[in-house]
């Protein structure tokens, strides 16, 4: 395989990464504005980008395989562009590199609002959890009292039924 292919894929997952972003922009929206049609709907397209991207990857590594093989080289099991970069010439080595540090930022970016995600869903959760709090009803308190305890239970209700009549 080329260098070509190789960079092909690159640019893909790239794009896959960056409309992968898009989606957790969306999600910030849904998930401040409390939206969880939206939020399902998001989580069913990020689940078939996940599935692309896993395709695309496995391309990638078979590219990688591919071009090592060619050059006489060790394949690792699982082969990254930095086990490329020492294989390739001086003249792909650059636009390769470039290649990775575009989807590295991607994947940098992604993270970032994935991260941000999360705090705001547990700060929803929270404060769900706070409103049950105030609503729930608190239970009796479970301490006893002095005559309790000793089992001088005194009743202070009158009954209305007279044995001595």
């Amino acid at each position: 395989m080329s260098i070509t292919t190789i960079l092909t894929s690159l640019d893909n997952l790239e794009k896959l990464h960056r409309s992968l972003l898009r989606i957790a922009y969306d999600k910030t929206a849904v998930i401040k504005s409390g939206d969880m049609e939206g939020l399902d709907q998001l989580l069913k397209d990020e689940q078939s980008h996940l599935a692309a991207i896993m395709q695309m990857d496995g391309l990638r590594q078979q590219g990688v395989v591919s071009y090592l093989a060619n050059q006489g080289r060790s394949t690792p099991a699982n082969p990254t562009v930095t086990d490329l970069l020492d294989a390739v010439p001086e003249a792909d080595k650059k636009s390769l590199e470039e290649a990775r540090d575009r989807l590295l930022h991607a994947i940098h970016d992604l993270k970032w609002q994935n991260d941000l995600n999360q705090k705001l869903t547990y700060q929803s959760l929270q404060f769900v959890n706070l409103s049950l709090d105030m609503v729930r009803p608190r239970p009796e308190s479970t301490n006893y009292s002095k005559t309790e305890i000793s089992g001088k239970r005194v009743s202070k209700e009158q009954t209305s039924f007279d044995s001595q009549a």
